[in-house]
This record gives structure tokens, C-alpha cells and sequence, in this order.
């Protein structure tokens, strides 16, 4: 692998200072969460408590219809609102209306927005890609993850220029070949710079992935911390909503991801000392991003 242009540590992401909050919630961002289908809402709660742990304001789930009441009762910090899932049998514009109509009040007011976690169908995250683009302000920074990764590479060109610059995508290897349209019959359990520059050249994109993050100029920071343990249900979830929360506190794509990057891999680090090197939960790796991110800017 060629060599990174940066490590992050302590001292360089202390030195490079995250917004700091003034006043009361909602100076601190409102984001929103999309995804959660009815057999994966945890997903979408990992996401979203992710981002309040790292200093978010306000949350808003978007999630299937039929788990709403369950998440809302479930997530009592934030709100929920109720994506349609009966729309196989809408035509095109249907299936649209009835997504954006879901989607249009909490879009309004978001500075950030993840969609992903949780979406076990294709077609609708596809769906849902396209009408957030189409709906969230030209600079709202937009985060993808899991299946939306998938629609990310069968966007048409237009959809995808109205992404890039604002993008941040946190890809498991897996993925990065979706991205990049070089699927084979083995699952990648690693990757490297050059297949991260040409992703996020490719789309225009800030990428997380694999300890590396990597901005579409092709510059890379290495994050040296964290183990296997973090290759865990839910772990890229709560990444994802990690890096969200910071953008909708204001942070830029890149300083996002290095900052989130960092708090997810050293939360796991934390865990591994105290639980041990494997077994601990994704969930657990929320009470620790508070403290780690208190550590940093002590």
C-alpha cells in the first residue's frame, strides 16, 4: 500500500478542533436517520444514538411503518416517523410521492442525513437515495451506508454529480468492490488506498474504511488504533452515525470522518481492555464515544 499522506492521533485531531457547541440543542445540529426495515430496526437506532453520543442535538428516525411505535418507544431521545413499506404495486411517481410525503418535514430542518442502516431492499433504498437528494438542501452533507452503497453505484450520473462534494461513505470491503464494480465470488476482508482513492474519486466522496479515510483528492489518514473485535454486528452502524452526528454539528466531511474514524476505533479499544479482544456488543460501544470524545478535547 502506498504510504498515507497523514496519522491521525490525539494530538492532531486536538489540533484540529471540532465546532464548539453554543447554546442549547438545536445549535448543535439536527440530523436524520433513514433506514430500519421491519426485521432490522436496530440498525437505524444504533445509527442514530451514535450521533447523539458524539454531541448532536436533535435525532429524527425515519424508519418502516410497522416498527415506528416499537422504536419510538424504544429511542424515547428521538423522533420517529414512518417510512411506507407497501409500495411494490406503486408505479414510479407513486412510490416517490408517498416516500417524499414521508420524508419532507424532518428533511427540512436536518444538517445532516444518513441513509442505510438497517434497509434490507435494494430497490427501496434506492428510492430513498433519490428522493433525499431531491429534497435536502444543496449543502445538507449526506452520509451512505450498507444498502444504500448498493444504490449508490446504479445512480444515474445526474444524482450522483448532486452528491458529490457532500458525501461521506463508510464502505466495509465488501462494498468498496460494489463501488467499484469489481464483485467476485470472495468476500474481501481487507482493502487498500488505491481502491479507497478510485472510490472516492469515483463519486466525489469522503471514504471511511478499514481505519483509512480518504478525501476525493485521493489524500489518506491512516487511523492507527482499533482491532478485529469492531468486525461486529451493528459496528459500521454505529460509524456511520458517528460521522453524521459530527456533520450535523458542523464539522467538514473530512474532519467528520477523521474524528469519527478515530472515536469508533479507540471506543473498541476501550472495550477490548475491559471486556476482552472479541464479544463485546456494538451497543456498547456507545457509553464509550462520550468518554473518549471527552478525552480528546480535555
Amino acid at each position: 500500500m502506498p504510504p498515507v499522506d497523514e496519522v491521525v492521533s490525539p494530538t492532531s485531531l486536538r489540533a484540529w478542533a471540532l465546532p464548539h457547541p453554543r447554546g442549547g440543542k438545536s445549535s448543535r445540529g439536527r440530523l436524520l436517520v433513514v433506514g430500519g426495515a421491519r426485521s432490522t430496526p436496530g440498525a437505524a437506532m444504533l445509527a442514530g444514538l451514535a450521533a447523539l453520543r458524539v454531541g448532536a442535538g436533535v435525532l429524527t428516525l425515519a424508519v418502516a411503518d410497522s416498527v415506528a411505535g416499537a422504536v419510538a418507544v424504544a429511542v424515547p431521545e428521538g423522533g420517529v416517523v414512518g417510512i411506507p413499506e407497501d409500495l411494490h404495486d406503486c408505479d414510479g411517481e407513486s412510490r416517490s410521492r408517498r416516500l417524499r410525503l414521508a420524508l419532507e418535514r424532518p428533511l427540512s430542518s436536518a444538517k445532516a442525513v444518513l441513509v442505510g442502516p438497517g434497509l434490507d431492499d435494494i430497490d427501496l433504498a434506492g428510492d430513498l437515495v433519490t428522493a433525499v437528494i431531491s429534497m435536502v438542501h444543496g449543502e445538507v452533507p449526506i452520509v451512505l451506508d450498507a444498502y444504500a452503497l448498493g444504490a449508490l453505484a446504479s445512480l444515474p450520473d445526474a444524482a450522483r454529480k448532486a452528491l458529490a462534494g457532500r458525501l461521506v461513505i463508510t464502505p466495509n470491503p465488501r462494498e468498496v468492490q460494489v463501488l467499484l464494480s469489481t464483485t467476485s465470488d470472495d468476500d474481501a476482508e481487507s482493502v487498500g488506498a488505491d481502491e479507497l482513492r478510485a472510490v472516492a474519486e469515483r463519486y466525489g466522496a469522503v471514504v471511511s474504511s478499514s481505519n483509512l479515510v480518504v478525501s476525493p483528492q485521493g489524500r489518506v489518514a491512516d487511523v492507527p488504533a482499533g482491532h478485529p473485535g469492531l468486525g461486529t454486528s451493528g459496528s459500521g452502524d454505529v460509524l456511520a452515525g458517528a460521522v453524521t452526528g459530527l456533520l450535523a454539528r458542523g464539522a467538514g466531511l473530512d474532519q467528520a470522518a477523521c474524528w469519527a474514524t478515530y472515536l469508533h476505533a479507540a471506543a473498541g479499544d476501550r472495550l477490548a481492555a475491559r471486556v476482552g479482544a472479541l464479544g463485546f456488543l456494538a451497543r456498547e460501544l456507545l457509553d464509550e464515544l462520550p468518554l473518549v470524545l471527552s478525552e480528546l478535547q480535555a
